[in-house]
């Protein structure tokens, strides 16, 4: 069954790197057209998938570190592999500038805590730091329910950089298992999601 499972996110992966068909043309977002559960990705949030995919590959050749702080996190995430910590950076900058814009992009491992946060985009506070192996961020907000997101999906991102691809695989099955893949412009910030069945690997 494990296996089975990794097969299917890793197939969804693959789909979604592979960039939309020209018979995706004409699909709205919630077409059979590519992408998880029938989603069409525009060409950014597959540029974006693409520099995850290679970060979580290489997920031993990073190092990260992360500490909450009363009212947010700081985290610090670095690659002694230049090529790596140009990626590191490439992904926090397009990801804080879609935060800015509130631009969800609707990732198949994305949590609760990530939408969470775009939601509440004007209550976080980010302060970046580039170093020349990676990056610095310190993300703060006067909203508890914001400081949990924000603790929340930290604590994701370490776990990815910790373990790699079965991190990646099981945050993509609970969202199969899910409603999350809907785009955001059709998601209900007000719906509350049914749970999924239990998990039986």
């Amino acid at each position: 069954m494990w296996r089975r499972r990794w097969a299917v996110s890793m197939a969804a992966v693959a789909v979604i790197l592979a960039g939309p068909s020209a018979g995706a043309q004409g699909h709205d977002r919630m077409g059979m057209g590519p992408g998880m559960m029938g989603m069409v990705h525009d060409s950014a949030t597959m540029a974006q998938m693409r520099v995850i995919h290679e970060l979580v590959v290489n997920h031993e050749r990073i190092e990260r570190t992360v500490t909450n702080l009363p009212n947010g996190i700081r985290s610090v995430t670095t690659s002694t592999d230049p090529a790596l910590a140009r990626l590191i950076k490439d992904h926090v900058s397009t990801m804080g500038q879609r935060v800015v814009r509130g631009d969800d992009p609707g990732l198949p491992m994305e949590s609760p805590a990530l939408r969470a946060i775009f939601q509440g985009k004007d209550k976080v506070q980010t302060v970046v730091d580039t170093t020349a192996t990676g990056i610095i961020i310190v993300q703060t907000s006067s909203d508890s329910a914001i400081v949990a997101a924000l603790q929340q999906h930290a604590a994701e991102v370490t776990d990815l950089v910790r373990r790699g691809m079965p991190a990646m695989h099981e945050a993509m099955m609970k969202n199969m298992r899910g409603p999350m893949m809907m785009p955001p412009a059709h998601r209900d910030s007000t719906h509350t999601p049914m749970r999924g069945a239990p998990d039986r690997r």
